[in-house]
């Protein structure tokens, strides 16, 4: 009788090791090309599968669907840590997050945070978001979400920067003594965050990379390195689009990186510094 016992205890436990089994479940997602919206649902199952999904399974996502950038991001050693978590970074990558009024810039209604089919996120654009004596950090930001909201668009966009820490973004920020803003959170990893307006940290590039007018532009940096913020969209013109940026060193980028375009399986392209990443529409990273 007790070895009948004992030996229904084992196979339980045993079946239940391979549910929770972290090599099973890597090869099970790689199977599915790492699909996110899987993923978002096993993470929502219990608090063992949240616990190896927050533990491995949000970093191989991410290492798998942008490797270029992700290597970029943790020196070569992506099995390592990144600043804010993982969650955080799959978020970012795959999570417009909507907008609200701030103290800098108002919105007659705001959009909800929604999850993006297609992101590109570009080091070369991220430039265009770092003041002159900043040049030197590595930030990587994304192309903005457009949301119609009458007569003008607004567009939401993000990043995320390699070393915060140690970048002369935080140093400036520090320098400055720029308080951190009042009751306000990254969408990303819910730290606390710096107001580059309030910063006066807006270099006219910024503007200039969104086709927004320089007033209507506000973005926010957390203490973890994320950023995200909004402006609004103007439509251009022919002529105001060959206008030159300013900086020749970011149009030889851009021109390297149109001529340098290929496609890899796996829900992802990178062209050159640009890392584009075909997620899907889905729920669960919010949480």
């Amino acid at each position: 009788m007790s070895d009948n016992r004992s030996q229904r205890r084992r196979v339980g436990e045993s079946s239940e090791s391979g549910i929770y089994n972290e090599r099973i479940l890597i090869l099970v997602f790689a199977s599915m090309n790492w699909d996110i919206r899987t993923l978002c649902q096993t993470a929502s199952v219990n608090r063992k599968l949240r616990a190896v999904a927050r533990r491995i399974l949000w970093r191989e996502l991410c290492v798998y669907r942008a490797p270029q950038m992700i290597t970029a991001l943790t020196d070569g050693s992506p099995s390592g840590r990144i600043g804010g978590g993982w969650q955080a970074m799959a978020k970012l990558m795959f999570f417009c997050n909507g907008c609200q009024s701030t103290r800098h810039f108002q919105v007659r209604e705001s959009p909800s945070g929604h999850f993006v089919k297609t992101s590109r996120f570009s080091k070369t654009s991220g430039r265009s978001f770092l003041v002159k004596k900043c040049r030197s950090d590595l930030l990587y930001v994304s192309d903005p979400c457009e949301h119609p909201t009458g007569s003008d668009d607004l567009g939401l966009f993000r990043g995320v920067f390699w070393g915060f820490m140690k970048s002369r973004t935080r140093a400036s920020l520090i320098r400055r003594r720029v308080e951190l803003e009042e009751g306000a959170k990254c969408p990303f990893c819910r730290a606390r965050v710096w107001s580059m307006t309030a910063a006066r940290l807006i270099p006219k590039s910024a503007a200039r990379r969104l086709g927004s007018m320089e007033t209507g532009l506000e973005y926010f940096v957390c203490v973890n390195g994320h950023l995200y913020g909004a402006c609004w969209l103007v439509p251009l013109s022919s002529d105001e689009g060959e206008e030159k940026d300013g900086d020749d060193e970011d149009e030889a980028e851009d021109s390297s990186e149109e001529a340098d375009q290929r496609f890899d399986g796996g829900g992802y392209f990178h062209r050159g510094n640009q890392i584009v990443i075909n997620g899907c529409l889905n729920y669960g990273l919010t949480s």
